[in-house]
């Protein structure tokens, strides 16, 4: 998993509340063995709607996401986060997150913000305004500022999920952290099942 640093760029306003997984990914897409692959089927249906924001030219290449309350509700499939980082997404901001969907994104590197409605809000409006403001989510301050200094607020995550973005550590990095400790309880367990010399007894017999 790559390092989480520190997002500067635009915003995409998804003014929606309640936007589930099979509207982020459908589920006719999640035949795919591999992870990757899934940002052109980012919500595929709304996408055929030519006003859809994700459609707009304007929004091209936006690092960070805006949505509404509940963002990532629904099923717990991992595809959702899989699709949205593809697509290009470092960073989620919504007043609120599905629990699972959360957790997904961390495990791949991707950061959700959580803010109040009223700032969200705040967000969304600038960006429909003004498509080329850049936003500045900073992990390693825990804030959201906008680039001209006009906003700016501290948001909270879990310490651990905090570590593990910045260092860049998934499940696999965290388990080879620990390969010493590892390598050294396999050594002892071999030891234990299968012993190096044979018990005395069995020697005089």
């Amino acid at each position: 998993m790559r390092r989480f640093e520190t997002v500067r760029g635009g915003a995409l306003p998804l003014n929606r509340a309640d936007v589930d997984t099979d509207q982020i990914i459908p589920a006719k897409y999640l035949k795919r063995i591999e992870r990757s692959g899934f940002g052109e089927f980012l919500f595929d249906d709304w996408r055929k709607d030519p006003e859809f924001v994700l459609n707009d030219p304007a929004f091209a290449g936006a690092p960070v996401l805006l949505a509404g309350a509940n963002f990532g509700c629904g099923s717990s499939r991992e595809h959702a986060p899989w699709a949205l980082e593809d697509h290009g997404f470092r960073a989620l901001i919504a007043p609120s997150f599905a629990d699972i969907f959360r957790n997904n994104c961390a495990k791949i590197g991707l950061l959700t913000v959580t803010l109040a409605q009223a700032d969200v809000e705040f967000l969304m409006a600038r960006a429909e305004e003004l498509p080329d403001a850049a936003i500045v989510v900073d992990l390693e301050t825990q804030t959201v500022a906008t680039a001209d200094g006009a906003f700016r607020r501290s948001f909270e995550i879990d310490p651990a999920v905090r570590r593990n973005l910045l260092e860049g550590l998934d499940a696999i990095g965290l388990t080879l952290e620990r390969e010493d400790d590892i390598a050294a309880f396999e050594e002892r367990r071999a030891d234990d099942h299968y012993p190096s010399t044979v018990p005395a007894a069995e020697e005089s017999a």
